[in-house]
């Protein structure tokens, strides 16, 4: 028995509430939500990081993350959504369990955009930082 929670919670043994749910993918409410709706959405087999995943796991996750955003627009209404990943504890990921935030967005929510979450850009300039990205 794993002592991942969210593996607790594919498993049954933690009661959740259910967003969107196929074979591979879990979504489900965050229970300590940042707006109405947020849904965290799992590989129902545990990764730790994003580096982890195998491809074919990407695509099933990127496709139950566009069933439950669907739900979520349909249901809630939000202005805008943004869409997030914690991958390791630097980044701010507290379960050790790949998952991706659905966080839904409205009018005046005192939210920022992705950009707000970092603002240090380090000492090298952009044209030295992409000559050490080209192969």
């Amino acid at each position: 028995m794993s002592d991942c929670i969210f593996c607790k919670i594919v498993e049954k043994e933690i009661p959740n509430h259910t967003v969107y749910e196929n074979e591979n993918v879990l979504a489900f409410l965050d229970i300590f939500p940042h707006a109405k709706g947020h849904t965290v959405v799992i590989p129902k087999k545990h990764y730790n990081s994003l580096s982890d995943l195998p491809e074919r796991e990407w695509e099933y996750l990127a496709i139950g993350l566009k069933r439950a955003m669907e739900k979520i627009k349909r249901i809630f209404k939000p202005t805008a959504i943004n869409i997030a990943i914690n991958d390791g504890t630097d980044a701010g990921q507290v379960v050790p369990h790949v998952h991706w935030h659905i966080m839904p967005r409205y009018v005046n929510d005192g939210g920022g955009s992705s950009h707000s979450i970092v603002k240090n850009p380090g000492d090298m300039k952009v044209e030295d930082v992409a000559k050490l990205l080209v192969d």
